[in-house]
C-alpha cells in the first residue's frame, strides 16, 4: 500500500489543532511532568535542520510521558526582543514588532509542520506588554528587596529601613555595594533624596557607575557573549570599555547559594563546571597597602572633595596572603578610579594612551590573551606593610576592575602573570616559597613548599602560614580573612529601542518606580530607532514618555518640570529579562492578575526536563536560577531550582563548499589544482552541486551571483570539483539544509526519526540528506506491516510466543533508550523489530497496535494514522504504553554449544529448565558425544548452566 506521507502529516496537523489535543489541563489530581525546550529566538531566517534537534528530543519525551499517564507541560513561546529586529528596523524604518510577527509566524508555521505536541494556548513572547508587564513587576520587586546574610535571603526594603530607624547600620548584615556607617539618628535626620541613595547601596536592582562594553556602531552597551574578537558579533562593529551610570542586578548576593545548589541538579558535569569556574569562590585575605606619595595629598590639601583617608590605600584580595613578604610591586586595573589620583604629572600621558588602548578590549580578550604583557608606571609607591619595602605602582590590562578590589599585589617570583610582567619592566623578583627552581627565569607556585624569606612564616606549610599572615594582618587592623567571587554584578540596561521599558521615572536624581497598577509601561512609538542627537537612548526620540507624579499616568515629554511630571529612564532591559522566567509563565500564561497562581506554580514546581545549547552556561541559566532563588525568596514560588534535568543537545553540522579563486582575479580552479595558484576559497551554496557530489554546476554558479557572472573555471577532467568541509550549519556559509523541504520529501516523521538516528543526542554530528532513504525505507515498510497489498488486513488471532518476544524485546529496548535519552539506539531497534515481523509476516492486533504505541512518540503521525485504521476513534496520544512482560523474554530452550578441550564439536538444543546434571546426562548419552570420545571416558564435565559445555578429555 503507497505510503503517503504528505496527505497523513496535514491530516494529523489539523486534527491535533482542531482537537486542541496537546492542550495542558491545570487540574492537579495526577502526577505533573514539566518538557521545556530553551527559549527560541524568531530570526528571519527560519529554522534549518539543525535546530529541531532537541526540541525532537523532548518532545518525544513528552509523549512517552503522556502515554505513561503524567500530566505533560511542554510549552513553547518565543525570546521576540533583540538587537536583530533593531537593526532591521534602523535600516529599513520598519517598526521591530511587525518583523517580529513575521519572523514568529514563519516559525510556528514550520514547528507544525513538524507535528511537535506543544500546548500552543500558552504561548507567550517576551514583546508582549500582557508578558513584559510582568517583567517589569519582578524588577519592581528587585528594586524593593535587599538581601539579609543573616536569614540567607532576599527581604522587603522596608524590614532594612526598619533596621535604620532602630539602629543605624549596626545590625546589618547586608550585601551591599559599599560598607556604609551610620546611626539611627542620621538616618532620621536624612532628607529623602539622601535616603534614595543609601538605599541604591542595597538595593537588589541598583543603579551605579559601571564599565561597560561600549558599540557606539550600534548605539548600546554590548554583553560579553554579544562580542567576538573586540567587535559586536552583530554587524561587527569595534566595542570599547566605557564607564557608564548603569541598572544593575546584585547576583552577587547569590553567588553561594548558586554554587551550593549545583550538587543538587542533574545536569552535565562540564556545564557545573562552567558555573562554578564563573562564580570563582575563593578564600583568602582583604589587605591595604599604603600609598607612599599620593599625588591627591599634593593637589587637594585645601579642596574640600580631597580624597577621604581611605583614598591613602590600595586594598587588594589576595588568596596567597601567605607570599605577601614576596610582594615586590602593585598592579591596578587601568579602570581603578585610584589611577587618576595616583598618576603624577610625569607619567600622565603614558598612563592615559594606556587606558585608551586598553578601553578597545574587551574584558573577555584580556581574560584570554595570558602571553602578552603590557603595562604603565604610575609614578607612585605602595609600602609592604610587613617588609616595608616600597613598591612601584603599576597599571596593566591583566587586572579586571570586576574581580576583587580592581588591584593586585604581585608576587612575581610564583605567579606566571606576575613574572612576564617583572621581567618586562625589570621588576625586583624574590623567592618566598622553598624551590630549586630559578625563579628568576620561571615562576613556581605551590601549596606544599614551606615559606623562606617571610621573616615569621619561614618554615611554615601554606595552612599554618596562611592562618598566622591573617591574623597578623588583623592585629594590623589593615585588613581581614575573607571569601570573595570572581561573579560581578549583571548589568541590567542597554540603550536600545527593543526591548522592556525600565518603570522607573528620576525625581532630583533619583529613580522611584512606578505604581503596580500602571504596568506595563508600554513601549512608545519613536520616529528613529537611533539615539537622540544629544547620545540619549532611542527612547528619547518619544513625544510621549513622562510620567505625571499627581495624575499617576504617562504623559508628553515636554510636560516634565521636575516638579510633578519627571523623566523615565531611557534605557531598556537586556536580553536576558524575558528568558530569566518564562518557563514559570507558562505554568499560568493568561493570568492578568499574577505572574502565575501559587497553586499553579506549587503543582509544576520545577522543569522536570530542560533540553538546550550549553553556551547559555554562564547567562541564561545563571541569570533564571537568581531570579527563581529571588521569587522563592519573596514568596511567590516554593522551588529554590528552575531546572531539575538538563541536557545539552549536540549541534547538527552542515556540509558546505568551497570553490578556490586565485587572487586578484575572478578565475576559479579546481580543488586539486589549487596548491599551484594563490588562492582564496569562496563559500558555494550546496544547492548549486551537481546531485550528491562535490562537482560545481558552473552556469548555475555564474546565475547565483552578479559578481560571478563573468567567472572562469580551470577544470579536472573536465569537471570542477570544490572542497568540501563540515562546520556549523550557517547562512554565511550557505550551507543550511531547510526542514520544510525534508517534510515534503520524506515527511515530518522521517526527518523526526532521522534526526535521531543520526548519533547520541548529546554529540554533534554532520547532516547528509542521502541518509533520509534508509529511514524512509523503514517507514514504508512499517507502514506495510498492516496491509495485505492494498488492503488493510489485520488479523484477530492470537500471537504466537516468537511474535510477543519480538514486541516485548522492543518494549524492554524503547523503554531504555526513553528513559536514558539515546533515542538513536530506539531508531535501530524499531528496524530490527519490524523486519522480523515482517520476515514472519506478523499482522497479528495484539502485536501491531502496541507496536504503533511504541513507536508514536517518534513518528506520530503515522502511528495516529495507522491507529485510526485500526478501528480506534481517539488519539493514540493518550493511550497507555505496552506494559513489559519478562515471561516473554524467557527461553524455553537454550543451544547449548558442546565442545572437546575447549574446540567446539556440535550444537544441541536443550530444554531451558534443566539442571546441569541433566544436561551432562543427555550430552552424554548424545550418539556425536559417544562417536567423539570413541570409548574414551572423559576426565571432566563442566557444564555452564544455559551458556555452553565443555569435555576435557
Amino acid at each position: 500500500m503507497f505510503y503517503d506521507h504528505q496527505q497523513i502529516d496535514k491530516k494529523w496537523q489539523k486534527y491535533w489543532e482542531d482537537n486542541q489535543t496537546y492542550k495542558t489541563s491545570n487540574a492537579t489530581d495526577k502526577p505533573k511532568f514539566y518538557v521545556l525546550d530553551m527559549f527560541p529566538y524568531p530570526s528571519g531566517a527560519g529554522l534549518h535542520v539543525g535546530h529541531p534537534l532537541g526540541y525532537i528530543a523532548s518532545d518525544i519525551y513528552a509523549r512517552y510521558k503522556r502515554h505513561q499517564g503524567y500530566n505533560v507541560l511542554h510549552p513553547v513561546g518565543y525570546d521576540s526582543f533583540g538587537l536583530p529586529a533593531e537593526q532591521y528596523a534602523i535600516q529599513t524604518g520598519q517598526h521591530p514588532a511587525i518583523t517580529t510577527e513575521d519572523n514568529i509566524t514563519r516559525y510556528e508555521e514550520q514547528l507544525r509542520k513538524i507535528g511537535f505536541s506543544f500546548d500552543w494556548s500558552r504561548e507567550v513572547r517576551t514583546s508582549d506588554a500582557s508578558y513584559y508587564k510582568w517583567t517589569q513587576w519582578i524588577f519592581i520587586e528587585l528594586f524593593h528587596s535587599w538581601y539579609n546574610k543573616d536569614t540567607d535571603k532576599a527581604e522587603s526594603i522596608d524590614t532594612l529601613v526598619a533596621l535604620f530607624e532602630a539602629n543605624g547600620t549596626l545590625h546589618v548584615n547586608a550585601n551591599q555595594t559599599e560598607e556604609l556607617n551610620f546611626t539611627a539618628e542620621e538616618w532620621k535626620n536624612a532628607s529623602e533624596i539622601d535616603k534614595e541613595d543609601i538605599l541604591l547601596n542595597y538595593r537588589l536592582a541598583f543603579r551605579a557607575e559601571t564599565t561597560v562594553n561600549w558599540c557606539p556602531g550600534l548605539g548600546t552597551v554590548l554583553a560579553n557573549d554579544e562580542i567576538k574578537d573586540g567587535k559586536s558579533e552583530r554587524g561587527g562593529y569595534p566595542v570599547f570599555q566605557k564607564k557608564m551610570m548603569q541598572w544593575s542586578m546584585r547576583i552577587s548576593a547569590y553567588s553561594e547559594r548558586l554554587l551550593q545548589g549545583l550538587s543538587t541538579l542533574d545536569w552535565p558535569q562540564p556545564l557545573k563546571d562552567a558555573q562554578e569556574y564563573w562564580i570563582g569562590k575563593s578564600q583568602g585575605a582583604q589587605v591595604k597597602f599604603q600609598i607612599d606619595n599620593l599625588k591627591a595629598s599634593e593637589d587637594n590639601d585645601d579642596d574640600e572633595n580631597a580624597q577621604s583617608t581611605s583614598s591613602n590605600f590600595i586594598e587588594v584580595f589576595t588568596t596567597r596572603p601567605d607570599t605577601i613578604f614576596g610582594a615586590t610591586f602593585m598592579v591596578l586595573a587601568p579602570e581603578n578610579p585610584l589611577v587618576e589620583t595616583i598618576t603624577t604629572e610625569a607619567q600622565k600621558a603614558e598612563v592615559e594612551n594606556y587606558i585608551e588602548e586598553t578601553s578597545k578590549k574587551t574584558e573577555r580578550d584580556r581574560m584570554a590573551d595570558v602571553k602578552n604583557v603590557s603595562g604603565a608606571f604610575t609614578g607612585s609607591f605602595a609600602i609592604n606593610p610587613f617588609s616595608g619595602e616600597k613598591m612601584p605602582i603599576y597599571i596593566s590590562d591583566y587586572v579586571l576592575m570586576g574581580y576583587g578590589t580592581g588591584a593586585v599585589m604581585a608576587v612575581p617570583a610564583h605567579d606566571e602573570r606576575d613574572h612576564r610582567f617583572a621581567k618586562k619592566f625589570n621588576l625586583e623578583i624574590k623567592k618566598v616559597v622553598e624551590t630549586e627552581e630559578d625563579i628568576q627565569e620561571k615562576s613556581f607556585d605551590s601549596k606544599t613548599s614551606t615559606c623562606v624569606n617571610s621573616d615569621f612564616l619561614n618554615g611554615l606549610k601554606y595552612d599554618e602560614a596562611k592562618a598566622l599572615i591573617i591574623d597578623a594582618i588583623e592585629k594590623k587592623n589593615i585588613g581581614h580573612g575573607t571569601t570573595n567571587y570572581r561573579q560581578r554584578d549583571a548589568i541590567f540596561s542597554r540603550q536600545r529601542y527593543w526591548g522592556e521599558p525600565v518603570p522607573v521615572y528620576f525625581k532630583e536624581g533619583m529613580p522611584y518606580t512606578l505604581p503596580i497598577y500602571a504596568l506595563p509601561l508600554e513601549l512608545p512609538e519613536v520616529e528613529k530607532y537611533l539615539p537622540t542627537e544629544d547620545g540619549d537612548p532611542p527612547l528619547g526620540n518619544a513625544k510621549t514618555f513622562a510620567w505625571d507624579e499627581v495624575n499617576q499616568k504617562v504623559v508628553d515629554t515636554n510636560l516634565i518640570d521636575d516638579k510633578t511630571v519627571f523623566p523615565l529612564e531611557l534605557s531598556t532591559m537586556p536580553g536576558w529579562a524575558g528568558s530569566s522566567w518564562y518557563f514559570l509563565r507558562y505554568m499560568d500564561s493568561n493570568n492578568d492578575e499574577v505572574f502565575a497562581n501559587k497553586d499553579l506554580s506549587d503543582y509544576w514546581g520545577q522543569v522536570d526536563l530542560y533540553i538546550g545549547g550549553s553556551e547559555h552556561a554562564t547567562g541564561h541559566l545563571l541569570y533564571s536560577r537568581f531570579w527563581n532563588m529571588f521569587l522563592k525568596d519573596r514568596g511567590y514560588i516554593k522551588h529554590e531550582e528552575p531546572f531539575q534535568k538538563l541536557i545539552n543537545q549536540g549541534m547538527i553540522l552542515g556540509m558546505s563548499a568551497y570553490a578556490y579563486r586565485i587572487e586578484g582575479t575572478n578565475q576559479f580552479v579546481s580543488k586539486n589544482l589549487s596548491n599551484q595558484y594563490t588562492t582564496q576559497q569562496i563559500p558555494v551554496d550546496v544547492s548549486l552541486l551537481k546531485g550528491t557530489t562535490d562537482e560545481l554546476d558552473t552556469e548555475a554558479f555564474k546565475a547565483w551571483r552578479p559578481e560571478f557572472k563573468d567567472a572562469e573555471f580551470t577544470l579536472e577532467d573536465g569537471k570542477y570539483i570544490t572542497e568540501r568541509e563540515v562546520e556549523k550549519m550557517s547562512k554565511s556559509k550557505y550551507n543550511v539544509v531547510n526542514p520544510d523541504d525534508i517534510c515534503e520529501e520524506y515527511g515530518a516523521d522521517g526527518l523526526r526519526l532521522y534526526e535521531m538516528f543520526l548519533g547520541p543526542l548529546e554529540q554533534s554530528k554532520p547532516w547528509n540528506t542521502q541518509g533520509l532513504s534508509g529511514v524512509y525505507g523503514f517507514l514504508k515498510k512499517f507502514w506495510n506491516l498492516y496491509f495485505n497489498g492494498e488492503v488493510f488486513e489485520v488479523s484477530e488471532e492470537e500471537p504466537t510466543k516468537a511474535e510477543y518476544k519480538i514486541l516485548h524485546t522492543l518494549i524492554k529496548k524503547v523503554v531504555y533508550d526513553i528513559e536514558n535519552f539515546s533515542f538513536n539506539t530506539s531508531v535501530s531497534s524499531f528496524m530490527i523489530a519490524v523486519n522480523e515481523l515482517q520476515k514472519i509476516k506478523c499482522n497479528k492486533r495484539n502485536i501491531l497496535e502496541p507496536l504503533a504505541v511504541i513507536i508514536s512518540p517518534y513518528a506520530p503521525h503515522i502511528c495516529e494514522e495507522l491507529w485510526s485504521l485500526l478501528g480506534n476513534t481517539t488519539s493514540i496520544e493518550f493511550e497507555k504504553f505496552p506494559i513489559l512482560k519478562e515471561e516473554y523474554l524467557v527461553e524455553d530452550e537454550i543451544e547449548y554449544p558442546v565442545s572437546f578441550n575447549g574446540k567446539m564439536r556440535f550444537k544441541i538444543a536443550l530444554s531451558a529448565t534443566l539442571s546441569p546434571k541433566e544436561v551432562e546426562e543427555i550430552i552424554l548419552n548424545d550418539e556425536k558425544t559417544k562417536q567423539i570420545l570413541d570409548g574414551k571416558s572423559p576426565k571432566k564435565i563442566i557444564v555452564v548452566p544455559q551458556r555452553i559445555v565443555n569435555i576435557v578429555l
